[in-house]
């Protein structure tokens, strides 16, 4: 291979998805392992999503899959961010050494380039001829080269940005000359600390992200509703993955802080109440855990789920990794994970502490995606051996026809759905064991694991100067209290993100006579306790309301712990009025809201996505 000119990148092009001259493909180039050109992926002309490029990337890296969605700036280093682990001694770097050198050459590509924005003041230039010296050694390193060899054929010019390039080519002879005796003696030095080439390049990343503050950050120009006057004026959002979402009123860049990404509980979508040409515009609204909200307007559709996207990811990367708050932009895996009740790509260890966790039952079992292999699941079963609970591994291939086959089973299945189906029925062997299927663990809310990126001195703000917000006290508050003794617990009928709905009967005296009420008990979960004050004030402002297609609230049943908190929940899809059999008696004890269905005509919408169901709506009023 001959060696690099001055005006040679290591990557002739950008190292990810770019536009082909050939009409109807698409051509993907990454970068090279090794002598040789780039990879390059071609995609022929249909409808590709982005995950789909991306895993095909990924694949042909060598990427593994906890570790192919996401990477942000600033995010590099155990210092900075560790990727959660059952103990502080087993946390482990967010990226894996293929992704270091993918990362490494699109850094020093975006530098060489020129399509990383550097200045050319003295600190600029002196850091610019650093990351070359990092660059030369590197390049040393794996070549087996003396960085005097390396000197001969390769010019530090190459490593640098065309604007510093130019500057010095303009420079006289013995300028220069002052400078490649600097950058040689520097190189010299580094040589001398026989760093490898990984640890170079992690390096390198790390200065130049010192660099470039501004690459860490994504900021959306947007409108500003409810602003000072009652115009509407024009404002600017900004997200970063160390702090979360800030905004500025006005063009200035003095941003505000609005929340991390793990205090967010909300972000919705609709249409800016506009008229004519600008109908097309979208607001977008951002709930955060003390209620507060900050709403801005995007100039459409596309800007506004972008927007929400990059959101969505930082969140399933801080707080909730099977989480989206829009289905328009959620992946397609994490789509099906959410719809086969399957985890991520979870480690070994992760699955079994689910497994210890809920009891370690016979025949309870955890399924995952596989953290070695984009298309394999895995099945994690807890069995029962005379020397204690033992739990067994099983692997599920999903062939290239859509077909998944377990190598215990017989046939192939054409859905996982199906598959487990068939291990239920007893017909799943496993090392000449006979595995039974009693009960999936499947995945909760916020739930740890080694896809959670955990950031090291990021604590959310106390307070927030943001956009005001009439909110409720609890003295304001007014709602019927109902006595626990006077509620019957029946089945439950669905659970939400923090809550549990289930069937009830409410007994009361009316004129001296006892009578009757069939209900809906909302009931809280006692481990979110920073949402009381959201569920109290929602029971109090539906009891101060009536109308037919609303949710006739009887009152709140202060039992036990009034702490416990609550927030929207969602039921399996079903008619509010379908006859229920079956009681379960209930200890639960904290406050929940008791609501009795009017009028069901039959159909109804169901609401999406997740299959939600609105709280306090009747069908009719969902269409």
């Amino acid at each position: 291979m001959a060696p690099p000119g001055e005006e040679t990148p290591l990557i002739p092009e950008r190292s990810y998805s770019l536009s082909s001259s050939e009409a109807g493909a698409l051509h993907v180039l990454l970068p090279s392992r090794g002598p040789g050109p780039p990879q390059r992926l071609t995609f022929s002309f249909g409808d590709h999503s982005a995950e789909e490029l991306c895993v095909r990337a990924a694949k042909a890296s060598g990427f593994s899959p906890p570790l192919h969605s996401f990477y942000f700036p600033n995010w590099f280093g155990l210092e900075t961010c560790h990727r959660f682990g059952l103990r502080k001694d087993l946390a482990s770097a967010i990226l894996d050494l293929p992704v270091l050198e993918y990362l490494f050459a699109q850094h020093r590509n975006d530098l060489v380039s020129g399509r990383l924005p550097v200045g050319l003041s003295l600190k600029e230039q002196g850091e610019c001829l650093s990351l070359a010296v990092l660059d030369l050694a590197r390049m040393a390193c794996e070549q087996a080269q003396q960085p005097e060899d390396l000197l001969k054929t390769v010019s530090y010019k190459t490593c640098l940005p065309p604007g510093l390039r130019d500057l010095i080519q303009g420079l006289s002879f013995v300028t220069r000359r002052r400078i490649r005796r600097r950058v040689r003696q520097a190189l010299l030095r580094v040589a001398t600390c026989q760093a490898d080439r990984h640890s170079l390049m992690a390096k390198y990343i790390m200065d130049l992200e010192r660099l470039d503050l501004a690459r860490a950050t994504e900021t959306f120009v947007v409108g500003l509703p409810g602003s000072a006057g009652g115009q509407e004026a024009k404002g600017l959002l900004r997200v970063a993955g160390s702090s979360g979402i800030a905004w500025s009123p006005g063009a200035q860049e003095v941003f505000q802080p609005f929340c991390d990404f793990p205090e967010i509980v909300d972000i919705s979508i609709k249409q800016a109440p506009r008229v004519g040409p600008a109908g097309e515009h979208r607001l977008v609204t951002i709930t955060r855990t003390d209620n507060q909200i900050l709403e801005a307007e995007f100039p459409g559709l596309p800007a506004s789920l972008s927007f929400v996207a990059l959101v969505d990811g930082y969140f399933r990367l801080t707080t909730d990794s099977q989480h989206y708050f829009c289905k328009e932009v959620a992946p397609p895996r994490l789509l099906e994970e959410v719809a086969q009740q399957c985890h991520g790509p979870i480690t070994l260890d992760f699955a079994i502490n689910k497994l210890k966790t809920g009891g370690s039952l016979p025949g309870s079992y955890v399924l995952r995606r596989s953290p070695q292999d984009f298309d394999s699941f895995l099945l994690t079963v807890c069995v029962q051996t005379p020397l204690g609970p033992d739990y067994k591994g099983c692997l599920i291939r999903r062939d290239p026809t859509g077909t998944f086959s377990l190598a215990g089973l017989g046939r192939p299945h054409s859905s996982l759905r199906e598959l487990l189906a068939a291990c239920w029925d007893g017909g799943l062997h496993v090392d000449g064991v006979a595995l039974n299927l009693t009960f999936c663990c499947t995945p909760r809310p916020k739930e740890k694991s080694n896809l959670i990126v955990v950031r090291r001195g990021c604590s959310p703000p106390t307070s927030s100067p943001v956009l005001p917000h009439s909110g409720c006290q609890l003295s304001q508050m007014t709602f019927h209290k109902i006595a626990a003794d006077s509620l019957e617990w029946c089945e439950n009928l669905g659970h939400g993100s923090f809550t549990k709905i289930y069937r009830g009967c409410r007994h009361e005296t009316v004129d001296g006579e006892p009578r009757e009420t069939e209900v809906l008990l909302k009931v809280l979960d006692a481990k979110h306790k920073h949402c009381m004050e959201s569920f109290l004030e929602a029971a109090s402002l539906m009891s101060q309301v009536s109308y037919q297609h609303l949710v006739l609230l009887h009152g709140v049943c202060m039992a036990g712990d009034s702490k416990t908190p609550c927030a929207p929940p969602f039921s399996s899809p079903h008619r509010l009025t379908e006859p229920l059999h079956g009681s379960i008696r209930n200890t639960h004890t904290g406050p929940m809201a008791v609501h009795v269905p009017l009028s069901c005509p039959p159909g109804f919408h169901q609401y999406q996505p997740q299959n939600t169901l609105k709280p306090d709506l009747v069908p009719t009023s969902l269409h």
